[in-house]
């Protein structure tokens, strides 16, 4: 019997009713607790004062001199003893720690841990404990587990260990030994039990690499052996549309294609007249042009007799797509349909009957094209934009309605390209590079708050002009944590000072529809001024906003303003962006800086990534990059390249079928479905 088909009730202390509540936190097997990583380490070790610096949060040892002295405030208090540390006598403060007086008894001894204060000599303390009492954490690094509700940071410790006691020696070995010596690795059992309690940082480092490189490599694996196995299968959807027909197409759109659009059009028509199914990632920056890629793409599988499918985030912006399909469709006769939640009833039903008999070519939705009753007679083109709001499942679902169709993902996300390629092992990735001819510049400005009355001004004299305007908050309503601007509030101003002008309020609390019914309102200019969250960084085109202004612009990253600055810039006007922003520190003021300097989506990621650091660059959420529990696809990149080739050497390796060295990959492989059945020998 393996880990994952233990469950987690056999660990010891592991009620039915704790095993309901690991299951919130996706742990239902041994195998899932045991990988259940933490996110950090609380140092518990002992250090002198003499090594210390002021703020530092440290651990020291010493004896209770003195009486304690107990302070009340209704129902807050505060507790200081003085306690004598090596030849240092100090001060120990506790906040609402009552309890802990009458066992603060002089001489006793007592660990503290807390934050240091150099000139008072004063210890503001986190944690105590009695060296008496035993079972002290003392001297350790404690790990730090993601949790909430009722399972406590103690509790998830406490358990952890008892798996590693009763199961540590199950945990299986799954890399080469060829590899484990090339790296000098850590044996896996060694490192899972380092990463959870590691005796020093040298051993919890090594735990962590010997971990990190298996995460990167078992992807890299199931990304090349898919890959190899989808080239070697010649069964893909052979699109026979000729060059004629295409440029035909081509000449008919309203502008000229941008070199960069023609070099990404060839890559796309070379993948789908190939016998092998295509998978390409299209990625551009805001505004440059990856919808009318996309149409070429459709209107070739149309050609070549097969249907369409583009699959998009929201409603709104699914009609978008519609009505621009249409347009650029209408002179050839390729019919294009919509379907999205609010489209029921009798026209529903039509619309799947024209799709299953191949009356309509192209289907533009959201999540509605991935519900069973929906068929194709034919499809042989599979396009999602933004697609990394939509998950690798719902993606993988729309590919089903289809034997094997080509896939093509679009994402406005920038991803360096060595980064892409290496990350992406099954995916080939295209890049527009460059703006559309006589694409106007969005001219970005960066104001200090206390000029809010002359940015009310810009923002009148725009929309006296019939004009719109976005106004960004970083949080919904105001909070006692953080004094920013919020949209309730911001709302209310705006209504008061443009009163002759309907202001619109956007964000995340809304529902769907509620949301959907907004934005179609801005679309449509019955609302002037829309307040929002973030919630309008994806996908919504509205040629007539001109204007862009961010509230506390040092809120948001780099990538997270130029995706909302790419909200304006798409009509005939001049468009603008207006950060407010009083940066308190210099990553704050440069990131200022970067908007107001450059307008490149790639250029903007890089300094994002040179501003920000390695750790916080990729959301998985924004860029659509996979997630890791321990690796992080940048500042791991020197790993991720080392895990890719390894893997590439591997596969072409004829021995790796059939070795009894690499049967834990191909079990892992077979887990993964990446082959099934007698697709492996």
């Amino acid at each position: 019997m393996n880990l994952e088909e233990i469950s987690v009730k056999q660990i010891n202390g592991v009620s039915a009713l704790k095993e309901g509540e690991l299951h919130a936190f996706g742990i239902s097997s041994v195998k899932d607790l045991l990988e259940y990583y933490p996110f950090r380490y609380e140092d518990y070790r002992l250090r002198s004062l003499s090594e210390v610096k002021d703020g530092d949060k440290i651990t020291v040892q010493g004896q209770v001199m003195g009486v304690p002295v107990l302070q009340r405030y209704g129902k807050k208090s505060r507790l200081t003893c003085k306690i004598m540390t090596e030849e240092w006598m100090i001060t120990a403060t506790w906040f609402n720690r009552h309890f802990l007086k009458d066992q603060l008894t002089p001489n006793r001894e007592i660990v503290l841990t807390g934050k240091w204060e150099q000139k008072r000599m004063q210890l503001t303390v986190s944690d105590s404990e009695f060296p008496d009492k035993g079972d002290g954490r003392s001297g350790t690094l404690q790990p730090v587990y993601s949790v909430t509700g009722k399972v406590t940071q103690q509790w998830m410790r406490k358990t952890i260990n008892q798996g590693l006691v009763q199961y540590g020696e199950m945990i299986p070995e799954i890399l080469p030994q060829a590899l484990i010596k090339k790296y000098n690795l850590m044996p896996r059992k060694q490192a899972i039990a380092g990463i959870h309690r590691p005796q020093d940082n040298q051993e919890g480092q090594r735990a962590r690499q010997r971990m990190v490189y298996e995460e990167l490599f078992l992807f890299q694996l199931k990304m090349q052996a898919f890959r190899a196995l989808n080239r070697n299968r010649m069964d893909g959807m052979v699109h026979t549309t000729d060059n004629t027909t295409i440029r035909e197409f081509v000449r008919s759109l309203p502008f000229e294609l941008t070199d960069a659009q023609k070099k990404v059009e060839l890559e796309i028509l070379h993948d789908m007249r190939s016998p092998y199914a295509m998978n390409r990632l299209l990625q551009g920056d805001v505004g440059s042009g990856k919808t009318v890629i996309a149409a070429i793409a459709l209107y070739t599988t149309v050609r070549s007799g097969f249907q369409g499918a583009l699959m998009v985030p929201t409603e709104i912006l699914a009609e978008q797509h519609m009505r621009s399909l249409q347009k650029l469709f209408e002179p050839f006769g390729v019919t294009v349909g919509l379907l999205t939640g609010s489209v029921n009833g009798r026209k529903r039903k039509d619309l799947i009957a024209s799709l299953q008999m191949g009356m309509l070519d192209i289907v533009v939705g959201t999540h509605a094209l991935i519900q069973e009753d929906v068929f194709f007679r034919e499809l042989g083109l599979v396009v999602t934009d933004e697609q990394h709001r939509f998950g690798v499942n719902q993606r993988s679902v729309l590919r089903r309605k289809g034997y094997n169709p080509d896939v093509l993902t679009m994402t406005a996300t920038p991803i360096p390209r060595t980064l892409a390629i290496t990350a992406f092992g099954d995916i080939e990735v295209s890049t527009i590079s460059e703006r559309p001819k006589g694409r106007i510049p969005i001219s970005t400005y960066w104001v200090k708050h206390d000029m809010m009355e002359r940015v009310l001004g810009f923002i009148s004299r725009e929309v006296d002009q019939g004009r719109q305007a976005y106004l960004i908050c970083p949080l919904i309503e105001e909070s006692e944590k953080l004094d920013v601007q919020n949209a309730i509030d911001l709302h209310v101003q705006m209504q008061q000072n443009f009163p002759k002008y309907k202001v619109g309020l956007l964000h995340g609390r809304m529902t769907a529809a509620e949301k959907e019914e907004m934005m179609r309102e801005f679309y449509s200019n019955d609302i002037q001024l829309l307040v929002s969250t973030t919630v309008v960084e994806v996908g919504v085109d509205v040629p007539n906003a001109t204007l862009m202004v961010i509230m506390d612009a040092d809120r948001f990253g780099l990538s997270q303003l130029h995706q909302l600055r790419g909200r304006v810039g798409r009509g005939a006007h001049a468009s603008y962006c207006v950060l407010i922003a009083d940066p308190k520190t210099e990553v704050g003021q440069e990131r200022m800086k970067v908007m107001t300097e450059t307008e490149d989506g790639f250029e903007v990621s890089r300094r994002d990534l040179d501003l920000r650091g390695p750790g916080d660059f990729f959301g998985t959420k924004q860029s659509g990059l996979p997630e890791f529990r321990l690796a992080d696809m940048v500042a791991d990149f020197a790993v991720l390249e080392q895990a890719r080739d390894d893997v590439s050497a591997l596969i072409a390796d004829a021995t790796f079928w059939t070795s009894v060295d690499y049967t834990p990959l191909r079990d892992f492989l077979q887990q993964q479905q990446v082959f099934k059945g007698d697709l492996i020998d």
